[in-house]
């Protein structure tokens, strides 16, 4: 009796102490689970919720209540104009739906500047901010980039043309940063990496640029240059001639014409003989 009782107490104790054993071990993954879990938190933040396309967005496709979801996303790294409340993305009292403007993949984050208001068209309407207007600039491979152009890019324009009084032509800078609305009759950018050469490049401009950029190409050339992204500069002047070009200055022209000698050619009796004159040109 006393060696069964001595056998159940050892058996007990066996197992009292496997299960401490497996306890104690739980206890320690969980806790080095919280800690890994509020390491990962403090690196990334408190999250929220964000709107979401869960399908892909073409140009001009309408979007509804069911081609978009809630996700959680860090609130330290939200982009601006996110949307986070649905009456905001989907205003009460309108069944008008927003239309995409530029494509979008699945769940990325809806934007305000890739949507139109409720039932704004996603035309080139839908593109021009209050005053603005659009106009449209011939273009061929080398004056539109190589056809590297693309919706929402933005442009310096230099015209380049015939001036009075001016040896040969002038070229100048006369708009900067201009903003590129559709390329022929693309008012999208797809996103892709291959060029197009573009036959004309609409951008959006007030109308004193308007009446601005009609006459340069009325008397003139167009050409464009691709400002890089992020580059909100603001050129100043930029004129270059034919003497600028060639570094040649006004003393070198005064220099060369009062070198020059002009003559004229007469004839006394059976002889020419030339007669020195001042130079006119």
């Amino acid at each position: 009796m006393r060696i069964m009782f001595g056998l159940v107490l050892v058996a007990g104790v066996a197992l009292a102490g496997s299960a401490v054993y497996m306890a104690k071990g739980y206890i320690g993954q969980t806790q080095a689970a919280l800690a890994k879990e509020r390491q990962l938190r403090a690196k990334v933040g408190n999250l929220v919720e964000v709107f979401v396309v869960n399908k892909p967005k073409n140009y001009g496709d309408a979007l509804t209540k069911d081609d978009v979801q809630l996700i959680w996303w860090p609130e330290s790294a939200l982009p601006n104009a996110i949307f986070r409340d649905p009456d905001l993305l989907f205003p009460a009292g309108t069944e008008k739906p927003r239309f995409v403007l530029r494509q979008m993949e699945k769940f990325e984050p809806v934007l305000a500047v890739k949507v139109t208001e409720p039932g704004e068209a996603a035309g080139l309407t839908g593109q021009l901010a209050k005053g603005m207007r659009a106009f449209a600039i011939k273009v061929d491979v080398a004056s539109g980039v190589s056809g590297f152009l693309q919706p929402g890019d933005n442009v310096d324009v230099y015209w380049t043309g015939a001036v009075s009084g001016v040896d040969g032509e002038l070229t100048r800078l006369i708009e900067s940063t201009v903003r590129i609305i559709a390329v022929d009759q693309q008012a999208n950018s797809s996103g892709g990496t291959g060029a197009i050469v573009a036959r004309t490049v609409t951008v959006a401009a007030t109308p004193e640029q308007v009446g601005r950029l009609a006459q340069a190409q009325a008397t003139g050339r167009l050409a464009l240059s691709l400002v890089g992204s992020g580059d909100e500069s603001v050129n100043g002047m930029v004129e270059v001639d034919s003497r600028g070009l060639l570094g040649i200055t006004e003393q070198a022209v005064a220099e060369v014409q009062q070198d020059r000698v002009c003559t004229i050619t007469t004839r006394k009796g059976g002889e020419a003989v030339e007669i020195p004159i001042p130079c006119t040109n």
